[in-house]
């Protein structure tokens, strides 16, 4: 299916030779364009450090196709069309030959289509290199039209409220706000996209979803894998920073906001504003009372051992570093005010799997001894992309038995198309100039300014309360603790029985 666009593309990598373009960057680019969905005219230059022979360096981005793209191993005649149109240039971010040498590549690539054209400029760097790159963008007139010149910049943005707040406020005064697409690829997952259209075009649930009906809601993103060799980086950030500041508080926004009064972009952005400004801010004591942070020791993982977190390469022997975080949070507005939102997240755990689970309130006039169970909305977003309602029904036979029962959705069993992988939505939403999915100055900024307060407590009482927990189980067992009295346990998709209670 095509998408209509006409204007020729330029799309810059920086950072080409890196794991994230390997990986995501170039197969969800070839996927979108083996579907029809990049312009017609179009071209790729991948920009790093390294002297790289440009034939050795497409082969190696066709191996991460094969290995990484969902539609497994490239057809051999279409990547050859695709690869046609990738260049590699060796640059130095810190020298001003780069932005010489990209310019005019970029404005050759314009001439020969006689239209300027649109320019995307994806920063896969580490977060040292924003400012620079933006700098010589920005001096070399690169990307200095409003309306279809952008800059995508991946995650962490900032290291804590000042340092975002410094990082727009410099990437403000070279870029229009509309120019800037910070990304953070948990929104592009079909599944995410899908919480949106469950809520407001199905007029069965939007009524009930207000403290009213909600007893609690629960948002778990839990990790099999280690830290691994990002210790270096994770060390001097957390599971606090890496996680919860962008993807748990995601998805909180996109569960907790009022309906927009129009599918459109800032009205969007605006509600996710809104709630994040509603959270409450925690005081020292109050953060020790409803935050609880862990880290990994030496265990299992698939009966895989398992090194403890001190013992990773590139961390502090005497690390107390979170590799996991379960906090209660109250959004003190009029639709939520009263009702807990557990959010929970942690390396080195059984499984791979996010999430949440909207609980409602038990049944007000309780006519069955049974009726014990009470409704909750399951949404699955990894492994399963699913929708289930936990609802009472009788068990049949001559007497009135309760049993708790699921009415489900699959992406599945009731589509037959391949789901995209979420860096193709994100991306194609880049060049359609649509920035619903990202986050705007003012949202990251809330963001934080959430999270700072425990931050600070933490850095105040550096080595107070952190549990320990092995690796290859759920994570500390003061986790629970939180969810007291609305809840025995976590939910897990991997033992339902077990949460049905």
């Amino acid at each position: 299916m095509k998408t209509g666009k006409t204007l020729p593309s330029a799309i810059t990598i920086f950072g080409a030779k890196g794991d994230l373009t390997k990986r995501k960057l170039i197969p969800a680019l070839y996927n979108l364009y083996t579907d029809n969905h990049l312009p017609p005219v179009f071209t790729i230059y991948c920009v790093d450090f390294l002297p790289e022979d440009e034939a050795a360096f497409k082969l190696d981005l066709l191996a991460g196709v094969n290995e990484f793209s969902r539609n497994g191993k490239a057809d051999e005649k279409q990547w050859e069309g695709f690869a046609k149109n990738i260049s590699y240039l060796q640059g130095d971010f810190l020298k001003t030959e780069t932005y010489t040498g990209l310019k005019e590549k970029l404005e050759a690539f314009g001439k020969k289509q006689k239209q300027h054209g649109s320019r995307i400029f994806y920063f896969a760097v580490a977060p040292r290199f924003i400012e620079i790159i933006a700098e010589g963008l920005y001096k070399h007139t690169i990307c200095n039209r409003d309306g279809l010149d952008r800059i995508v910049v991946e995650k962490p943005f900032g290291s804590d409220l000042e340092t975002a707040k410094k990082l727009n406020r410099f990437l403000t005064k070279r870029f229009a706000e509309k120019q800037i697409y910070r990304i953070d690829h948990y929104l592009g997952k079909e599944a995410v996209q899908n919480i949106m259209a469950f809520r407001f075009a199905n007029y069965v649930f939007e009524p009930l979803w207000n403290k009213k009906y909600i007893d609690h809601i629960q948002i778990s993103v839990a990790e099999e894998v280690g830290v691994g060799k990002r210790g270096g980086y994770y060390d001097g950030a957390g599971a606090l920073r890496d996680m919860v500041q962008n993807h748990l508080l995601q998805l909180l926004c996109i569960v907790a906001m009022d309906p927009p009064e129009f599918y459109q972009s800032e009205l969007i952005r605006d509600a996710k504003v809104k709630v994040l400004k509603d959270i409450r801010h925690y005081t020292p004591a109050q953060v020790l009372k409803n935050v609880i942070r862990g880290q990994y020791t030496a265990g299992n993982v698939h009966g895989v051992p398992r090194l403890a977190y001190r013992k990773e390469e590139h961390v502090l022997s005497s690390s107390n570093t979170e590799t996991f975080i379960a906090a209660r949070l109250f959004i003190d507005n009029e639709r939520w005010k009263g009702v807990p939102f557990f959010l929970r997240t942690g390396k080195s755990m059984p499984v791979q799997s996010s999430v949440i689970v909207v609980q409602f309130k038990d049944s007000p006039n309780k006519i069955f001894k049974d009726d014990i169970t009470p409704n909750r909305l399951i949404i699955s977003i990894q492994p399963e992309l699913e929708i289930s309602l936990l609802f009472e029904s009788k068990v049949p036979g001559l007497k009135m038995k309760l049993k708790p029962v699921e009415m489900d959705f699959t992406y599945q069993e009731s589509y037959t198309e391949t789901i995209p992988e979420a860096y193709e939505a994100l991306l194609l939403d880049v060049l359609d100039g649509n920035p619903t999915l990202f986050m705007r100055a003012d949202q990251v900024e809330a963001a934080w300014k959430v999270v700072m307060p425990i931050l600070d407590t933490w850095k105040k009482y550096p080595a107070k309360e952190l549990h320990l927990y092995k690796a290859g189980t759920w994570g500390p067992t003061a986790a629970t603790t939180l969810l007291k009295p609305y809840a025995k346990d976590w939910f897990r998709l991997s033992a339902r029985e077990e949460s049905i209670k």
